[in-house]
């Protein structure tokens, strides 16, 4: 996204892109910065990385995170397993974003945990459920891995899948699908589902989003460009993928409830999608699940991580919420 083009006068410029008649898009800039991977114990990182493909064909790969100091030396236990998926609209950036990178790096060794971040293929090239594919077979090789960093130590029956705005779309509708294959999944259990400031949309404005239509950061004018590109062709935004009032299954639902998950919403004030996501934790509170809401009354998309001075606030909802389990 540039920092220099106001999203509301051009949004596709926003985005670092143009579209073609065809409804294709062409990638003008591609100068996010990103950080390699990092394994080597000799470094002084306090966190240790590494890349390991998935899907070659489809260029998938995991970013494994795991904190120096159980490294050094022996834990008194395994830590719990953070799966991480990157927002970015489903359109744009990657497990490798700097921004991504330097905040799986932090929440590591804030929680700690393991973190295992997922790469998964982008719109409109690859429209969803192209991401949710991608997510679940990364979620699949989590079970059968003998990378010696997750089976020495990392603990597979605490495991969380967290996202941050489209990731926190992703975590969702991953927690969906993986709650029917439970048993399939062992020995990964997972205990709960952390959405953080996730991306949901609707044909109907919101309050917080007619509020906020000349939003900076992610106005609706950007979001609906995002939506036309990331969902499948010829469904609008009130498709179960975007929209999670639209095709609730109570049968899954009632899945959740009896695994005994979690489900962690957090968001501010000033995004444009918060009303989006109240309603989300109040229908799921309203249908018994376990659901924690973390709204505060300032911020905007994207703090604790395009903002780090907010993140402590945001761990400090984490570790809140992971000893709870």
């Amino acid at each position: 996204m540039s920092n220099q083009i106001d999203p509301t006068v051009d949004p596709y410029g926003y985005l670092g892109m143009a579209p073609n008649t065809d409804g294709s898009i062409i990638r003008i800039v591609e100068n996010i910065p990103n950080t390699p991977a990092c394994p080597n114990p000799s470094d002084s990182n306090p966190v240790l990385t590494k890349d390991i493909p998935v899907n070659e064909s489809n260029n998938t790969w995991v970013r494994i995170f795991l904190p120096r100091k159980v490294f050094d030396s022996a834990p008194a236990g395994k830590l719990p397993v953070i799966v991480y998926y990157h927002g970015g609209g489903l359109i744009l950036l990657s497990a490798a974003s700097t921004i991504f990178h330097e905040f799986c790096s932090n929440v590591a060794v804030q929680i700690p945990a393991v973190i295992v971040s997922s790469e998964y293929r982008l719109a409109p090239e690859h429209r969803l459920p192209a991401a949710y594919d991608d997510c679940m077979e990364a979620l699949q090789w989590i079970k059968t891995t003998t990378d010696q960093w997750l089976t020495k130590y990392a603990d597979f029956s605490k495991c969380y899948l967290m996202g941050s705005s489209a990731g926190g779309n992703i975590a969702y509708h991953i927690g969906l699908r993986a709650v029917g294959c439970v048993d399939d999944l062992n020995p990964v259990k997972i205990r709960g589902l952390i959405l953080h400031q996730p991306f949901f949309g609707g044909i109907e404005r919101t309050r917080s989003e007619i509020r906020l239509v000349n939003d900076k950061v992610i106005p609706p004018c950007v979001t609906d460009i995002m939506w036309e590109l990331a969902l499948p062709t010829g469904v609008d935004r009130d498709h179960e993928y975007c929209n999670p009032m639209v095709g609730m299954k109570s049968e899954v639902l009632e899945q959740i409830k009896e695994q005994g998950w979690k489900i962690l919403i957090t968001g501010c004030d000033g995004d444009p999608l918060i009303d989006r996501q109240i309603e989300l934790a109040k229908v799921l509170e309203e249908k018994g699940l376990r659901v924690v809401g973390e709204f505060s009354e300032k911020g905007f998309h994207g703090y604790g991580i395009l903002d780090s001075s907010e993140a402590n606030i945001l761990f400090g909802f984490l570790k809140n919420f992971i000893k709870s389990l």
